[in-house]
């Protein structure tokens, strides 16, 4: 069907056939059916596979949670993802997460509020399996126009029914994240507040690439492991990412117009999320036109502070706000509030009045290739250091010793001076690790499960090194995607490596090491649920140039305990 007239703000269109693949049974996973009936379980009233009508007449399938005890009209939460409502994905898949399990009813989806909390708190939870998933009919078409539509459809069929107060909002975290900024994009009349928790909201950018290089590991776990399921087709985002290297219309397609935003929104967002959803949460954040807007940024693993007491209870708190009407500590909130980091599992809370810090002071240190440093000196002879493009150990690094203490928050880049030998493109891997005054690795809460990450990261394939004059700055360099721009033989060429957005303070003796090398700053068995790239660029060997004509460097967003430079370069001095 046409969707020229589609709320979606962009043409969908009948998407193109080469990147569906045939959706895998559910009943292979034990999947067992539609089979529409209410039961009453735990205090709550439910309805499985309520049948929802879209505009084109299919038919999605949806759970939809109530206290048993309570009449009323309800304001109702839509929590919407492929990954099944029925429980396909169980919290026993992941080790790691460190969610108290023994705190959540056994209705809790992973990644979703626990129906038993919500419910009796006054609300209504309706869990939607998408178009085309598990008892859903048609094609499965992830993060798209069509699924922007059945969004749309679902929100105001909701406000329709006899259980709904009229008023909307959504919840949950990853998925069920992502898909409220593509709800909200479609400016349905009565979606009345979201919360996106931990969503990307550039697909291309985000979560099938990174600075141009396939994030091919997680197409396949999460791709193909948690998003195909369903008895027609089903589109693979793998296949997608093969088919589609550049960010072209298919990719477009899949961005939501932040800027259409309007409804009161609660972003929380982690800085231990890089390779997935940290950058998204915050571009989102910078986006959206709301006039009601929060941003809360933790430092530990999304899934288990997603159910901490205090976490659950501002939830509920923004949703009594703008879904209720009541007056409450919302009301009071700051505009941005943000953990800064200083180890795993330790740092400070702090209020801020907009995002990106505006008293921010970006400085650069410049790399030295001789002594694998990094200096505010400028100057220096020009020097390489050269490495394996295909070792898996660190390989190149710069080191900087803070001489007081020092925070560093916000966006930083990498600029690197980059030849190759043997190969006529580059993928570069980069990481900015803390180093404690002994000299040891502090690391921390990384990609949900794993506790090994970096303060911040960073990808870049050279060939995408082109940059967009319109959207980058200064600090933030942003990669159009659009060609490629291959090496030749002895070429020097600058490279731009965004580092994503994150905050971490150094005390004086403390310092970061500059990670580079041509895989995973981190990797996994392939199996694992992480980011993960596995290079068909990188041969031979990488050389870096530093010093004079090459200021190859580290931009970094010092936060000073004043408005003044002078302050803010006394930080490091």
């Amino acid at each position: 069907m046409d969707h020229t007239d589609s709320p979606s703000g962009r043409r969908a269109g009948a998407m193109a056939d080469d990147v569906f693949s045939p959706a895998r049974p559910p009943e292979e996973f034990g999947y067992q059916g539609v089979n529409h009936r209410q039961v009453v379980d735990d205090g709550l009233r439910i309805e499985y596979d309520l049948p929802i009508i879209l505009r084109d007449g299919l038919t999605l399938r949806a759970d939809f949670y109530r206290e048993d005890t309570v009449e009323a009209e309800l304001p109702i939460l839509v929590v919407w993802s492929p990954y099944g409502k029925h429980g396909f994905v169980t919290w026993a898949m992941f080790e790691g997460s460190e969610v108290a399990l023994d705190k959540l009813s056994k209705h809790t989806l992973v990644e979703c509020p626990d129906p038993v909390v919500w419910c009796s708190k006054g609300y209504g939870l309706l869990v939607v399996d998408p178009r085309g998933t598990w008892g859903s009919e048609g094609d499965i078409s992830v993060q798209s126009p069509q699924e922007r539509d059945d969004l749309y459809d679902t929100i105001e069929w909701v406000a329709t029914q006899p259980w709904s107060n009229g008023r909307v909002g959504m919840a949950g975290m990853s998925y069920f994240g992502w898909s409220q900024w593509q709800a909200a994009s479609t400016t349905p009349p009565h979606l009345a507040a979201i919360l996106p928790y931990d969503g990307a909201s550039d697909p291309y950018r985000e979560v099938a690439f990174h600075g141009g290089i396939p994030n091919d590991q997680f197409m396949r776990t999460w791709g193909r492991g948690k998003t195909m399921w369903g008895h027609q087709r089903a589109e693979d985002w793998l296949k997608a990412t093969e088919l589609h290297p550049l960010l072209d219309d298919y990719w477009r397609s899949k961005q939501p117009v932040l800027e259409r935003i309007e409804v009161p929104t609660y972003v929380v967002a982690s800085w231990t999320d890089h390779g997935i959803h940290t950058r998204g949460s915050l571009e989102g954040y910078r986006k959206i036109s709301s006039r009601h807007k929060f941003l809360e940024v933790h430092g530990r693993k999304k899934w288990a502070r997603y159910y901490w007491d205090d976490s659950v209870r501002r939830q509920i708190a923004f949703f009594d706000r703008y879904l209720k009407g009541l007056p409450n500590e919302v009301d009071d909130w700051p505009p941005v509030r943000i953990e800064v980091r200083d180890r795993y599992y330790s740092g400070q809370w702090r209020d801020e009045q907009e995002w990106p810090i505006a008293r921010t002071t970006h400085i650069p240190l410049y790399l030295d290739a001789a002594t694998r440093s990094a200096s505010l000196a400028e100057s220096h002879p020009e020097t390489t250091v050269s490495y394996d493009a295909t070792a898996q150990e660190i390989t190149a690094v710069f080191d900087y010793a803070f001489p007081a203490d020092t925070e560093i928050t916000g966006y930083a880049k990498l600029k690197l001076w980059i030849s190759t030998d043997g190969a006529d493109d580059a993928d570069l891997f980069v990481a900015v690790q803390k180093r404690d005054r002994a000299g040891e690795a502090v690391t921390f809460p990384y990609f949900t499960l794993q506790s090994d990450g970096q303060a911040t990261h960073g990808w870049q394939r050279v060939s995408h090194r082109e940059l967009d004059d319109e959207l980058s700055t200064a600090e933030q360099p942003v990669h159009p995607h659009r060609r490629e721009q291959r090496l030749t033989a002895g070429e020097i060429v600058p490279v731009e490596i965004e580092l994503w957005p994150s905050s971490t303070s150094y005390l004086a003796g403390e310092s970061l090491r500059v990670l580079v090398k041509g895989t995973d700053i981190q990797s996994y068995p392939p199996t694992t649920f992480v980011a993960g790239h596995t290079s068909d660029r990188n041969r031979g060997r990488h050389t870096i140039h530093t010093g004079g004509r090459y200021d190859s460097h580290l931009l970094i967003p010092v936060i000073p305990a004043s408005l003044h430079r002078k302050e803010a370069d006394a930080a490091i001095q």
